[in-house]
């Protein structure tokens, strides 16, 4: 791979990450979903390494702002990269659960637009009155293959799950014992890095509970808080009645970021720059996984919930 590539690689997915205020307020993401889909995602694994857990979760934050049609033509590639990340059997190997947790996230999403193109990739029994239907064709071995991966990688999470929680015990007992400011930092690290994965692996249960369904109900809107994103708050009762004239509703708690609130008209002409900006002779390359490598690195665990640290 050359250095110019990964320049590219690099602009793309930092102008995702610019452009996703822009999206949230309802600009169209179309063009770098149909890139991505049609550039980046087939050459998933050679990707640098340090890049690939970034684009799941700039896909996963811009899935739920994606129109039916790019959700029905996306939802193949992350059904793939799902089946690739939650292996049919239990291997021994490391599972990424960060990179479970977006694929999941973003699958919820688009399903959730386009449900019925689950019907021939995952072989669910959705019924939408439309021609693209496919319920009179067999797709049984699609549901027990999709089925068997959620339940294999159920049991890993939470076997996960209890070394985790035997972890943060042992954490919090070295924190009681830690006499210098050197040891207390190290262990807070820890403990941060713990709790992560505990959010990481729990968002991962719920969102594997609702597929087992021939009709499963897909999330939108709100339902999970992905583990890298800060929980939002309840903002707190104005003093004002809210209905009083010339008061103005704000903008905490819809979600969007303070980017978003302070960026208004244009938005789409935005948008477009950052679009053509970012996908200017763009390439690929790398390869891949590991355990939790700090803040933008992604949090893994090793098969059969072992190899924690």
């Amino acid at each position: 791979m050359q250095v110019s590539d990964a320049d590219h690689i690099d602009r793309l997915i930092s102008c995702l990450f610019i452009a996703l205020p822009f999206f949230v307020r309802g600009a169209s993401g179309s063009k770098f979903l149909n890139y991505l889909n049609k550039h980046i995602i087939p050459v998933f694994d050679k990707l640098p390494e340090e890049r690939k857990l970034d684009l799941l979760k700039g896909l996963a934050e811009i899935s739920p702002y994606t129109t039916p049609q790019d959700s029905r033509q996306v939802l193949p590639s992350v059904v793939q990269l799902l089946k690739k990340y939650m292996p049919r059997r239990k291997t021994g190997e490391e599972t990424n659960f960060t990179y479970v947790e977006c694929l999941l996230f973003s699958f919820h999403h688009l399903a959730h637009k386009a449900p019925n193109a689950t019907n021939s990739l995952c072989g669910y029994k959705i019924v939408t009155g439309q021609p693209s239907d496919r319920l009179g064709e067999d797709f049984s071995e699609n549901y027990k293959d999709f089925t068997e991966r959620l339940s294999s990688v159920e049991d890993l999470t939470r076997a996960t799950i209890k070394k985790l929680t035997q972890g943060m015990a042992e954490h919090n007992k070295a924190m009681a014992a830690a006499k210098s400011d050197e040891a207390k930092d190290k262990i807070k690290t820890q403990k941060q890095n713990t709790t992560t994965g505990l959010h990481t692996c729990n968002n991962i249960l719920a969102m594997t509970k609702p597929l087992h369904s021939k009709t499963p109900a897909f999330f939108g809107g709100k339902s999970v808080n992905l583990s890298w994103k800060e929980a939002i708050k309840p903002s707190a009762p104005s003093s004002a009645p809210a209905t009083a004239t010339g008061v103005k509703r704000t903008a905490a708690g819809n979600g969007s970021n303070n980017l978003a609130t302070k960026k208004g008209r244009g938005a789409g002409g935005m948008q477009n720059q950052l679009v053509n900006r970012a996908l200017e002779g763009v390439s690929y390359g790398g390869r891949g996984v590991g355990r939790w490598r700090g803040r933008g690195r992604g949090w893994a665990g090793r098969g059969r919930g072992r190899g924690y640290r």
